[in-house]
């Protein structure tokens, strides 16, 4: 089975990346790199060897990486047959992904069969078990509900076909692309928490614990203010859902904006951006500007209101979709091509971190 073979594999994972905030010149190199010694909201120095022995060329090192991820001698994957299964393309991120992944595995010569599940937990199920009675070279699943997923997974492991994940950890998994969850989310909890002075009341949206991400960015807020005693989440906490995201959290905002009156919250918090696109219409429409909000993806929508000095929106995180596309597909040519030991179990992309005084270059240097 392939995950007997796999767990036979001397276990590697690449670099992990410290808490990282780009801001200023030099962005879009700088979103590259493989760096060390940044702290919280400071510019990012630049070191030697954190970047394949560049001696610190922040061009350079961007160069290296990006011939890292994109033309690494892997091997063909003409003849090759693989599967993706997305839970959604709902948001951002999951549709770049999606749609990335595919056109990396063709110009490498592979054929795809793409599905995606519409957010549903149980068609997502469903479309990776079709999966597996084609037959493909290898199947990549792209994030999921750990505990709905995780039985079809193991019928992938069980039917000999190799599995690789993107920002979703399995124990069936050759190789998951993701970005370092633990980084976004005690950054993004840290910058909510000296945003408002290391004291308050904020409202967290946690309705996805199943989704490894959401989970992890949440742990971390936990973990962050455990230093911060004066912050208090409160309860109960808000549940996003997937379907009608924006509209929904709209309203919960509302409902809460009357139940709270000024000065008892001041902030929301959210693992992904989507929620909080609802909330601050709510928010900014009704005036209260003393509520900042905090969320993750980068989505353009959020992005518009970060870049609106009147918004309540403060903070996001960019991750680097089409780079993590390239190299799931990079990680799928090597294992297929009899380089396992090539392939760590987890290939960890840096995070971009967005607030006003950087989001119109990050959109700029970034394409966003």
């Amino acid at each position: 089975m392939v995950h007997t073979d796999i767990e036979s594999i001397p276990r590697r994972t690449e670099c992990r990346f410290p808490n990282l905030l780009f801001k200023g010149a030099g962005f879009a190199v700088a979103a590259a790199l493989l760096v060390t010694g940044c702290s919280l909201k400071e510019p990012v120095p630049q070191s030697g060897g954190a970047a394949g022995g560049t001696g610190g060329d922040p061009a350079a090192a961007a160069v290296a990486q990006a011939e890292e991820v994109d033309l690494a001698n892997a091997p063909s994957l003409e003849g090759k047959t693989i599967g993706i299964a997305a839970k959604d393309i709902v948001h951002d991120f999951s549709r770049v992904v999606y749609e990335e992944l595919q056109a990396s595995i063709e110009e490498r010569g592979g054929k795809v069969i793409a599905t995606q599940a519409e957010a549903k937990d149980g068609k997502h199920v469903t479309d990776v078990e079709n999966l597996v009675t084609q037959r493909p070279d290898a199947i990549v699943v792209i994030l999921g509900d750990a505990q709905t997923l995780t039985p079809a997974l193991k019928k992938v492991d069980d039917a000999g076909i190799p599995l690789f994940t993107v920002d979703f950890q399995s124990e069936y998994s050759a190789n998951n692309v993701t970005s370092d969850n633990w980084v976004i989310g005690s950054t993004l909890a840290r910058t909510l928490a000296e945003d408002i002075g290391g004291e308050g009341k904020i409202l967290a949206f946690n309705g996805f614990p199943g989704v490894a991400p959401c989970r992890i960015r949440y742990s971390e807020l936990e973990v962050v203010l455990e230093d911060y005693p004066e912050i208090e989440i409160l309860q109960p906490e808000l549940q996003d859902k997937y379907e009608g995201t924006i509209e929904d959290a709209k309203k919960q905002i509302q409902d809460q904006l009357r139940r709270l009156p000024e000065g008892e919250v001041d902030a929301v918090w959210s693992c992904w951006d989507i929620p909080l696109i609802g909330a601050a219409q709510a928010i900014d429409s009704a005036g209260r500007d003393d509520i900042k909000l905090y969320g993750v993806d980068a989505e353009p929508g959020a992005l518009d209101l970060i870049a609106d000095p009147s918004s309540s929106y403060q903070f996001t995180v960019a991750q680097q979709t089409k780079a993590m596309a390239a190299k799931s597909a990079e990680n799928v040519a090597l294992f297929l091509g009899g380089r396992e030991a090539d392939v760590p179990n987890t290939s960890y992309l840096t995070p971009v971190f967005v607030d006003k005084s950087n989001v119109n270059q990050v959109r700029s240097e970034l394409g966003i």
